[in-house]
This record gives C-alpha cells, structure tokens and sequence, in this order.
C-alpha cells in the first residue's frame, strides 16, 4: 500500500531547480541523453533551435494531442510552472480545451482595457478634465463625439491608419469649420499618444494628417468701438434700456474689465473680494481658456465697478452667483447677454459683448 502511494507521489513533481540547472548545462554541451525533462503530469522542458528553455503542457482533447506553451525558463519558475498544469487539469477535468480559454481570457482583458478608440478617448478626456475649462471640456467632448467617433470610435486603435483619421479631419474642413478640424486633430494626436505609452498601438496616425489641414486662415474680428465717445454712448444706451437687471449688471461689469463672457455670466461670489482694500476678481486657472499655467487670474476693480458690485450683492442677497437668472436658472446665459447687445441695443456689426476686449486693449495702448 505505502509502496503504492509512493509511486503515484513521484508521478508529478519530479523535478528540482538543480536537476535543472544540471540538464540545461548537460544539454547545450551535448552531453544530455535526453531532449525533454519531464515534471510529470504532461509538464516538461524543452530546449529549443534558438537556445531558450520552455515550459510546454501535453494533453489530450477531443481524442487528439495537443500541447500548451507556458513560457520561458527561469522567467517562469517551476513552482509557476506547476500552477499552470493545474489550471491545465482544471479545464480538462471540466470539458474544456485550455488553450481556448486562455485566448478567450486574453479577448476579456483587451475587452475590459477598451482599446477602441472611443475607449481611450474617454481615458484620455478623463486626465484633461482637471487642466482644462469647463466650457474647453464640453466643446472638445462634443466636438470628438459629433466628428470622429461615429466613423472610429468601434475601432480598435491598433486598427485606426492615417486615411481614416483624414477622411475624418477633411469632413470637417469641408463644412468650412476650419478652426475645429485643427483641434480636433491636435486632440487625436493627444489620444493616439496615450495609446502608445500604454502599449496598445505602436503608431500614431495621426501626426501624418497635419498635412491634410487647410493653410490657416486669418480669424474674422468681432466688432467694436474704439472711442471713448462711442463706448460711452454704448453704456448710457444700455442703463436706459428694457433689459433684466441681471443683464445689466454683467454687461457693466464686462465693460469695466473685458472679461471673457464665459467668464462673467457664470461667476461666482466667492471669486470675489469686495472689501479688500484693492478690490479683486480672482478667477481660477481652471475657469480660464488656458488652463494649464500655474497661477490663477487676478482681476483688480476700479471703484465704480466694485461699488457698483458691492450695491448688487446686497440687493440680490449674494447667493450662489452673482448674476441669477430670472428665467429660474442657476445664472443667465451667454446669449442673453448677446442678445441685448445685438437686438436690445442694436449693435449688431458694430460692437459686440467681446468687442470690450479690442476696445479696452487699443486705448490702453
């Protein structure tokens, strides 16, 4: 009985790193008697034509002899070795082939990393957040989603050439948003990167479709007036027009900053230090349209626009924004403030809510 037992003990795990030190070096001098060493239970090492030593697995399915490739001696241990022949035997005691499940485990890892385009663009979206504006997120968001992932987003990036990636890029181009094509490029660069240094891809195609960009055209300049006659004019019109206070006020403010309108319609109160003794709007880096430098935007107000702020706090109870919405709405909208521009006042072609900005620059100058 004990000889018995014995045996079937010796039947697996018959090997030891030194007995296999001893035949790796027997071997490669010719002198082993043997080209396999057998572990038992279907494990053995081999050496092959180019000198390596692998682990392989015989087993039988489906009344055939196949073999399982484990890998590489020392880099997989004989103790790892044998974890393997027993995921081997697991599979065969249940009906299934072992090499097929470890391709249909290798499909579920790709599956679960998402290496589609649309799956690394999310990654890649997911570590601009922090760096960029809210308004620069959602426009690059929708701008991927509306122009690039219908035609290449089910697409492994591995898959993806530069021909795709232009006839995406020339679509857009073709509709004459010049502008967006070239960001939406420089993103997909972006993307494709992060591919690469993740090990999905070893190319980025889309460096090449720089190429494919129109030449750059001059941007279009939004009106404005540049005397202080006019722009005086432009602020006694709007403290006599029909437009909400709310409105009103950003307008004011816009006037005697030139902030962005971005900026203004969704500001907070917390931004704000009206009591200092130099008054200061601080908008935060990340609030600005480039996010990436390392300080915030420090804003100093002029007495009248700080007094001016100071009344309309009181008057609206400071809540969460500084200029609500009447409409029910967190805060106003940029349109609203366009609209009185455009409609309301009627400056339409002549000067605009972001025209402040060229005013403000070409007279301080």
């Amino acid at each position: 009985m004990s000889g018995g037992m014995e045996r079937r003990a010796q039947s697996t795990d018959r090997l030891s790193d030194r007995a296999i030190k001893s035949w790796l070096t027997k071997r490669r001098a010719g002198t082993a008697t043997t080209t396999k060493l057998s572990d038992g239970g279907g494990l053995y090492l081999t050496l092959t034509p180019s000198d390596s030593a692998m682990w392989r697995i015989k087993y039988r399915y489906g009344g055939a002899e196949r073999l399982y490739a484990v890998g590489a001696y020392p880099t997989i241990a004989l103790a790892e070795a044998r974890v393997e022949r027993d995921r081997v035997k697991a599979h065969l005691r249940d009906g299934r082939d072992p090499v097929q499940m470890r391709q249909l485990s290798r499909v579920s890892a790709v599956t679960a990393a998402d290496t589609t385009l649309a799956g690394v663009t999310t990654a890649w979206l997911a570590k601009r957040k922090a760096d960029w504006s809210g308004i620069h997120f959602t426009k690059s968001s929708q701008a991927l989603e509306r122009d690039v992932l219908p035609l290449l987003g089910k697409l492994p990036v591995a898959e993806i050439t530069p021909a795709m990636v232009a006839k995406s890029i020339e679509g857009i181009s073709k509709r004459g948003a010049h502008d967006t094509a070239s960001k939406v490029l420089w993103h997909l660069v972006g993307i494709f990167k992060l591919a690469q240094a993740r090990g999905w891809t070893s190319t980025n195609p889309a460096v090449p479709v720089r190429e494919e960009l129109p030449k750059k055209r001059q941007h279009e300049k939004r009106p404005a007036l540049l005397t202080f006659a006019a722009l005086g004019e432009v602020l006694r019109k709007a403290d006599v027009a029909p437009i909400s206070p709310a409105v009103r006020m950003a307008h004011r403010l816009v006037a005697f900053t030139g902030a962005r309108i971005g900026n203004v319609v969704n500001a907070p109160w917390s931004e704000f230090d009206l009591e200092n003794d130099v008054p200061m709007w601080r908008i935060p880096r990340k609030r600005m349209k480039v996010a990436d430098r390392e300080h915030d935007h420090d804003m100093p107000l002029g007495p009248t626009i700080a007094a001016e702020l100071r009344t309309w706090k009181r008057a609206t109870g400071g809540g969460a924004f500084v200029f609500p919405s009447p409409m029910g709405n967190a805060h106003i909208t940029r349109e609203s403030l366009e609209k009185a521009y455009r409609v309301t006042l009627g400056l339409a072609g002549t000067h605009s809510v972001h025209g402040w900005r060229s005013s403000l620059s070409t007279l301080a100058r």
